[in-house]
């Protein structure tokens, strides 16, 4: 069974003075890391609100629950929340598949969701295209990723001949590797190795990257999470595959040096923010000042936190606690400044217009800024 955990306490006397805000994080299992940094930052800026007088005059309740990176634990989450919690929105969670799991639920139910690195298209839209009227996000799309991820490979890198090696059994990579094929053949480039793995199952890709190394390929995309691509560039490093440049898209995670190592190096990623943003070092000193700890999975831990400032200021500006009215306030979003970004909502479609893409370089034992890169698709 999967358990809430109240940040602030729920008792009935408390309940009406508060603004219920629930958030569905992996809290255990693989992608623990990314969870458990979202829920400390989105607690942090809830304290943050809450210290400054609340939205209107009531403070922000987080009802945090772990789908343990199972989609059928966050539908049953969302309904608890939705259902038992009665809260008026929801953020997460960090995965595609997840919030594409949810959409049916929340939707029917009227409840806002905000997705922070769910990145697929139809996280906010369906299949025909039409816009999921209370499904949000807070992160640029796969397709856009893919093109900026291809504008790297063939523009900036000078590569021609890509292989992939994606999780067959994940939205997410199945969606970035898609994008990826289309906008490097537009810019010049030939796919020569399209490889498949199972997530959370293969832990050895070796016959995969010898296939790799056999096609001539001199850039090697990740479209993954975490775990499975620290494992494929130690074992590529390994195997001798030097000089092949390694790229991949936001699921980078500093956690990856714990596995890979120093064949981190020379690696580059498509992201979301930068560690070294001047606007962001308050943030990152209030949560090493609040939790004693580096927040090292930052590209959570910031979209998490601007998650919380993007819905209360929505919530503030709908002038109710009211779902409806809460929905109407996030799709209406113009030139909001928040600390990562300045956001513009597209309400066709509910994704951010016009964010920048950071490129880390992994340089030096770290993930470090690179440049900034907005291609035309």
């Amino acid at each position: 069974m999967v358990m809430a955990v109240l940040v602030f306490g729920a008792s009935a006397a408390m309940a009406q003075d508060t603004i219920k805000i629930g958030y569905l994080a992996a809290l255990t299992g693989d992608w623990a890391a990314y969870g458990q940094t979202e829920l400390k930052s989105a607690q942090l800026a809830a304290e943050e609100i809450n210290t400054r007088g609340g939205v209107l005059g009531k403070k922000l309740e987080i009802v945090p629950y772990d789908f343990r990176t199972r989609a059928e634990d966050a539908v049953n989450a969302v309904r608890r929340m939705i259902e038992q919690d009665k809260v008026l929105a929801i953020i997460g969670a960090n995965g595609s598949g997840i919030n594409i799991a949810t959409a049916p639920v929340v939707n029917r139910a009227g409840v806002s969701q905000i997705g922070t690195v769910s990145t697929n298209p139809l996280v906010t839209v369906d299949n025909n295209g039409k816009v999921r009227p209370y499904s949000f996000r807070i992160c640029f799309t796969d397709p856009y990723q893919g093109t900026v991820l291809a504008y790297l490979a063939a523009k900036e890198m000078g590569k021609k001949k890509a292989a992939i090696l994606y999780d067959v059994g994940n939205e997410y990579s199945q969606g970035l590797r898609e994008f990826f094929m289309k906008y490097f053949k537009e810019y010049g480039g030939q796919t020569v190795s399209d490889q498949g793995f199972r997530g959370g199952v293969d832990v050895d890709f070796r016959a995969q990257l010898t296939e790799i190394r056999n096609s001539g390929a001199d850039v090697l995309v990740l479209p993954n999470m975490g775990k499975e691509m620290a494992l494929i560039i130690k074992q590529a490093r390994e195997l001798g595959m030097k000089d092949l440049l390694i790229i991949g898209g936001d699921g980078y995670a500093e956690f990856m040096w714990d596995i890979a190592g120093e064949a981190m190096e020379g690696t580059y990623w498509v992201n979301h923010v930068a560690p070294e943003d001047p606007a962001m070092q308050p943030f990152f000193a209030a949560y090493k000042k609040k939790y004693n700890d580096e927040c090292k999975e930052f590209v959570n831990g910031v979209l998490a936190y601007d998650s919380v400032y993007w819905l209360a200021d929505a919530i503030g500006r709908a002038g109710k606690a009211d779902r409806k009215a809460i929905r109407d306030a996030l799709e209406s979003t113009t030139n909001l400044h928040l600390h990562h970004a300045v956001l513009t909502v597209d309400p066709t479609d509910h994704n951010p217009k016009d964010k920048d893409a950071v490129i880390l370089e992994c340089k030096d034992g770290k993930a470090r800024f690179f440049k900034k890169i907005r291609p035309q698709q």
